[in-house]
């Protein structure tokens, strides 16, 4: 008897043994990232060919009659009269189909290197890589409001989109961090994509010293050689719609496709005041921005790896404010894609924005009608996926979590439909038979983990236990979820020694100039 209560005690402590263990792995902290998307469905189709012809026919007129400027760059102009363009002052004036021919050079897809490997990227043909906001000067949090950000903000945002398993991507100015001097801040933000996250990230394009020192510091944490024949930052360049490319942000795209490193070429559009009020209006005028742009950049690198972008919102006529989520930015958006896949290239566009200054029901809309439009018109780069309010100005700490939770149900949608066997489910119709449920049959044990998609920020419960909870809304339960996440944080692994190089650099760059504001 005594054998067989000691083995029953054993038994005992042996499971309570399991079921600690079961305990203690659903509560360790797990840090998941997702591989980029590889749509498996298909994308929209907005215009037909007669529609497409038409408009890649009145880009080139603008550029044959009409005209870019490249503003204070001798060399650019120098560039485009051997390539055949005429040069009137600042302005040039692109013969029909050269600015094409020099695109054709460009590569269709190319990959990002993360310094871990296992989060590179795919940029181009049938990916879609989330990137976070970029570039407002302000924060928000339900805790402290609205206010200018700070490097402490940056760098804490970079750990969420760290710990954000469906962001792919690390990003660029995730806020601007005003404590810092403006001409030495870009140092500080590249230092923390570089130590405090292992995903891909962005370089600075403030001015080319500024790209120069992303392609060093990349230098230093990926090696020069490396770095000399891979692509490891992807940089946005802004255009000055209408059809200007100013100095600061083309000497930064200089100094990224000399270097190989991916650009941007992206129009920064509000409809009515920076291009035609018409959706067609604006595809001319994007796709002529774009032509020019891209020519360059391969022009001063042949093969060097681009992206179009298109940025374009629409305008409020009362107030003069910009609108997002609209139906004609969704049009402009999936029509520019068109464009970016007949001219072989990766596509920037889209992301999770808004016009609201809260994150409400406004900003959930309105992202969502952006997100929606990013998944079907091809995009394969999407900045701005997570964080983005009131109109670009504020980073919000809370629509950082939602809307990075929600870039989950995109992973689903672009999957498609399962028709393998065990998507078809027949032995599970097999066994239920008429009249039965399917909550206990082997084919729902089997799959029920990962059959259907869960937020890991939404309420589910009852309402009588939500309401005993506090009742708290979406915006509540994504501040519970930012403290969650910035306390669950582990930095990733870095060769020490790199670290201790690439700080030693920030601290000599710093030193060698006076702070400025510009």
């Amino acid at each position: 008897m005594n054998g067989t209560a000691t083995g029953t005690r054993g038994q005992r402590r042996r499971s309570r043994g399991g079921g600690a263990a079961k305990r203690a792995e659903r509560t360790a902290i797990r840090i998941e990232s997702a591989r980029f998307i590889e749509r498996r469905i298909p994308v929209f189709e907005l215009l037909d060919e007669e529609a497409l012809a038409t408009i890649e026919d009145g880009a080139e007129t603008v550029l044959e009659e009409i005209g870019v400027n490249f503003l204070d760059n001798p060399e650019a102009l120098r560039l485009w009269q051997q390539a055949g363009a005429d040069i009137d002052g600042e302005r040039v004036r692109i013969p029909r189909g050269l600015a094409r021919s020099l695109c054709a050079t460009a590569p269709s897809t190319y990959v990002q290197h993360a310094r871990n490997p296992e989060r590179n990227v795919a940029i181009g043909g049938r990916g879609l890589v989330f990137a976070p906001v970029y570039g407002p000067p302000f924060i928000r949090s339900r805790e402290a409001g609205r206010r200018y950000a700070t490097l402490a903000d940056f760098q804490d945002l970079v750990r969420l989109g760290y710990m954000s398993k469906w962001l792919h991507h690390s990003g660029g100015t995730l806020c601007e961090p005003t404590d810092i001097p403006v001409n030495k801040r870009h140092l500080d933000m590249l230092f923390a994509h570089m130590t405090l996250s292992d995903k891909p990230f962005m370089g600075s394009v403030t001015a080319p010293q500024r790209a120069e020192d992303s392609v060093a510091m990349a230098g230093i944490l990926f090696g020069e050689t490396f770095v000399r024949d891979n692509t490891v930052m992807t940089s946005l360049i802004n255009i000055n719609s209408p059809l200007s490319f100013d100095s600061i942000m083309v000497g930064a795209m200089e100094v990224y496709a000399r270097a190989n490193q991916a650009c941007v070429i992206s129009p920064f559009i509000v409809g009515g005041a920076m291009a035609p009020v018409s959706v067609a209006g604006t595809l001319v005028q994007v796709l002529a921005e774009v032509l020019a742009g891209v020519a360059y950049n391969q022009l001063v690198r042949p093969g060097a790896p681009v992206v179009m972008g298109a940025f374009v919102t629409s305008i409020d006529m009362n107030s003069g404010a910009p609108t997002f989520g609209t139906p004609e930015a969704t049009k402009i958006l999936v029509g520019a894609g068109q464009l970016a896949r007949r001219l072989r290239l990766p596509f920037r566009s889209g992301g999770g924005l808004c016009g609201s200054k809260l994150p409400d029901a406004q900003a959930a809309y309105e992202s969502a009608n952006t997100l929606n439009a990013t998944l079907f018109g091809g995009v394969n780069f999407a900045l701005h996926a997570a964080g983005w309010l009131e109109g670009g100005l504020v980073t919000s700490f809370e629509k950082f979590v939602m809307d990075a939770d929600q870039l989950g149900v995109f992973h689903s949608i672009a999957n498609g439909v399962d028709l393998s066997p065990n998507g078809l489910g027949l032995d599970a119709i097999r066994e239920v038979g008429p009249g039965g449920h399917f909550l206990g049959c082997q084919h729902t044990q089997d799959n029920f983990r990962h059959a259907f998609w869960r937020s890991d920020l939404f309420d589910y419960r009852p309402f009588e236990t939500w309401s005993e909870d506090g009742g708290s809304d979406t915006a509540g339960f994504a501040t519970a979820r930012v403290r969650k996440l910035l306390a669950d944080y582990q930095k990733p692994e870095l060769d020490p020694a790199i670290e201790e190089r690439l700080h030693d650099f920030v601290v000599r760059r710093k030193a060698s100039e006076p702070d400025a504001l510009v």
